[in-house]
C-alpha cells in the first residue's frame, strides 16, 4: 500500500482499553435490576456486537430477552455516558503510530460498533490532534458489524479504492467484517480476543505491537 492509503481502525480492543469501563457500565445496569453480575473476563467476551448484544450476553440464562435487554439499557447508558473514560487508556504504540500514519498521509479512520456519542468523545479525547477521515459508530438505521456498511461509508468519504484499504482490529466481528467488506484486515493480538480465535478467521496480518502495523502500509 502507498501513501495515499487508507487504514480503518476498530476502537475498542484495538485503540483504546475499554473494557474496564464497559464491564462497570454492564454491571450496574445489572445491578440495578437485581441481576448478578459479572466479571471483566466475562465481560471481555461479551463485547463486540454492540451494547444490546452485550447486555443480552450479561443477563442470567432465562432473561436474555429483548424486553430485559430494554429494561437495562437506559441504566448502562445513564453509567456509561458518565464514566467512559475512567480507567480507559490507548494501547501502548497507539498514538505514536496513528502520527506516524498521518505524517505519512495515510488517511485514518475508525469504525466502531459503540454507540455514536460515545465513539466521539473517546476519540476526541485521546486522540485530539489526528484528522481522522470518518469517526463512526453504531448509529440508527445502520446495521452493526459485521455488517459492511460502515466500512462502505468510510471508502465513500475517504476516496480510496479497497486495494489499498487496511482494516486493523482485535475480534472475529472485524474479521468478518473487513471480508465482508472485501478490503485487507490486521488482527491485533492486545486486543479482547485470543490470537487463535482471530488466526481462525485467516486475517492478512497479525500484529502484536502497533509498530508493525505501519510496515504493512
Amino acid at each position: 500500500m502507498n501513501e495515499a492509503g487508507l487504514v480503518i481502525f476498530d476502537l475498542d480492543g484495538t485503540l483504546l482499553d475499554t473494557i474496564a469501563d464497559l464491564a462497570a457500565a454492564a454491571n450496574a445496569a445489572l445491578k440495578e435490576k437485581g441481576y448478578p453480575v459479572r466479571t471483566q473476563k466475562e465481560c471481555q467476551q461479551f463485547v463486540g456486537n454492540g451494547v444490546n448484544k452485550l447486555l443480552e450476553r450479561a443477563l442470567p440464562d432465562g432473561h436474555k430477552t429483548a424486553q430485559e435487554v430494554a429494561a437495562i439499557r437506559p441504566a448502562f447508558f445513564a453509567y456509561y455516558d458518565q464514566h467512559l473514560a475512567d480507567v480507559t487508556k490507548p494501547y501502548p504504540g497507539m498514538a505514536e503510530l496513528l502520527e506516524a500514519l498521518h505524517l505519512r498521509g495515510v488517511k485514518l479512520a475508525v469504525a466502531s460498533n459503540k454507540y455514536q456519542s460515545a465513539t466521539e468523545r473517546l476519540v476526541k479525547q485521546f486522540f485530539p490532534d489526528i484528522p481522522f477521515t470518518a469517526v463512526l459508530g453504531q448509529r440508527e438505521g445502520i446495521p452493526v458489524k459485521p455488517d459492511p456498511s460502515i466500512v462502505e461509508e468510510i471508502l465513500w468519504a475517504a476516496g480510496v479504492p479497497r486495494e489499498r484499504v487496511l482494516y486493523v482490529g482485535d475480534s472475529d466481528v472485524d474479521m468478518q467484517t473487513a471480508h465482508n467488506a472485501g478490503v485487507r484486515v490486521c488482527a491485533v493480538t492486545w486486543g479482547f480476543r485470543s490470537r487463535e480465535e482471530l488466526a481462525a478467521y485467516k486475517p492478512d496480518f497479525i500484529a502484536n505491537t502497533p509498530p508493525e502495523i505501519e510496515v504493512m502500509i
